[in-house]
């Protein structure tokens, strides 16, 4: 089993996959400069992925594979039913636009 699992097909899913990680990394990102934390419903609106799918691309995305993103999460508020938000920031160390100057 692989990465992405056993019913993965590299030649019929990779561009697709590598598309939508690109797309949530992005999202994620650009949220993380602003210091906006978004729930998978927030994220799914915004790029419109299904939310198991970028719930799965959030746990890629801490993967040294995928670039060892660092992905934090948290409840939002006091939701006792388990709403939870995320940020993505680049991984330790990274440059960013703002520390490039």
């Amino acid at each position: 089993m692989g990465t992405y699992g056993t019913s993965y097909d590299r030649t019929l899913d990779g561009p697709r996959v590598a598309a939508q990680m690109e797309t949530i990394k992005r999202v994620m990102l650009s949220a993380g400069e602003c210091n906006t934390w978004l729930t998978l419903q927030e994220i799914e609106r915004l790029t419109r992925y299904p939310q198991s799918s970028i719930s799965a691309q959030l746990r890629h995305l801490r993967k040294a594979a995928f670039g060892s993103y660092r992905v934090e999460k948290r409840r939002r508020g006091n939701e006792r039913r388990g709403l939870w938000e995320y940020l993505v920031l680049p991984p330790q160390g990274a440059l960013t636009a703002a520390g490039a100057n």
